[in-house]
């Protein structure tokens, strides 16, 4: 990942590094409103710079690079953060519901059986038929499309059935994250 920089090249990104912080840290400051964030974001725009900066300072403006830069990973930063807060409050909006007696074996079996999917099926799979959540809401929780929801649903429970050999295995899962939580993970109807 490293890129070999000469002497003259690295005194040339010093001196650009020392008259441009401030800017871009400006920059970052009013496109997130967040000062914190700000001087994080210009240090990743930099380090960023200098691993390319032999295309860099090469370029006619290397300053409206940097800014370019600053501006995609500030984009980048208020959509995590838009995409997070949707998930925490989908989270926070299912009610609850409580599973009586569940089938301890039963709920073992499928909770090993979900540990061998792949993270987002098996993601797609507990929000789907644990959480009860429509293939929108999954796919705004995960910040994926409604069409990979579907697929890696479909999928996850297709090796669910395999590992569990039934074909009640969606019942199975919603029970094994009743029992897992104590009833607290809600159903969306």
């Amino acid at each position: 990942m490293g890129t070999v920089v000469d002497d003259a090249a690295s005194v040339e990104f010093h001196a650009f590094f020392e008259r441009h912080y401030a800017e871009l840290s400006r920059l970052a400051h009013l496109l997130t409103g967040e000062a914190d964030a700000a001087d994080d974001l210009a240090a990743d725009a930099l380090l960023a710079l200098w691993h390319r900066w032999d295309r860099v300072r090469a370029a006619d403006h290397p300053v409206a690079y940097a800014r370019g830069v600053v501006a995609n990973l500030a984009r980048t930063k208020i959509r995590s953060a838009v995409r997070e807060r949707r998930r925490v409050a989908l989270f926070w909006s299912q009610r609850e519901e409580k599973t009586e007696n569940p089938d301890v074996a039963g709920v073992v079996d499928v909770q090993e059986a979900l540990r061998r999917l792949p993270f987002r099926k098996r993601a797609c799979v507990v929000l789907r038929h644990a959480f009860d959540l429509s293939e929108k809401d999954t796919a705004l929780a995960l910040g994926i499309s409604v069409g990979t929801v579907k697929s890696q649903t479909s999928k996850g429970m297709g090796e669910l059935q395999r590992l569990l050999g039934t074909q009640g295995a969606p019942l199975k899962v919603h029970a094994a994250a009743m029992a897992r939580t104590g009833g607290a993970g809600g159903r969306n109807r």
